[in-house]
């Protein structure tokens, strides 16, 4: 892992440091540089990525993204429908890593804004009635 645990005893305490303090290199890959590198090329160590270019589905999500990522198409990732479909199928089988937003939720929340939409639309009308 990332992690390390060091014990210190007191005498480790008594005598000063040595420990020298190394200048962060810009090119390294595996700073924390944003999502994509100075060389143009896609970080996927980015902690913006969520982790999702790791794990069962990593392969295809590289692929997906990498994809949209240099589309030059007119419609920028127009050319990558079959990527994300591969994606998409791939996060379908590992529900528990890739939670889907529930179906019940997401009729809900559409009918809720089909009503908010409606309710601004009548006291639009209104106003525009009134001056």
């Amino acid at each position: 892992g990332k992690d390390r645990i060091i014990f210190a005893t007191k005498e480790d305490h008594e005598t000063p440091s040595s420990a020298e303090l190394v200048a962060d290199d810009p090119d390294d890959p595996y700073e924390e540089q944003g999502l994509i590198l100075p060389n143009g090329d896609i970080n996927w160590n980015c902690p913006c990525l969520g982790g999702m270019a790791s794990g069962p589905c990593g392969e295809q999500f590289k692929s997906a993204f990498s994809c949209f990522h240099y589309s030059t198409e007119e419609i920028k990732g127009s050319d990558c429908v079959d990527q994300f479909r591969a994606m998409q199928e791939c996060m379908q089988k590992y529900p528990d890593l890739y939670p889907q937003e529930d179906e019940e939720e997401e009729k809900e929340k559409s009918s809720k804004d089909l009503e908010a939409n409606s309710m601004e639309a009548s006291v639009a009308k209104e106003e525009k009635g009134s001056s």
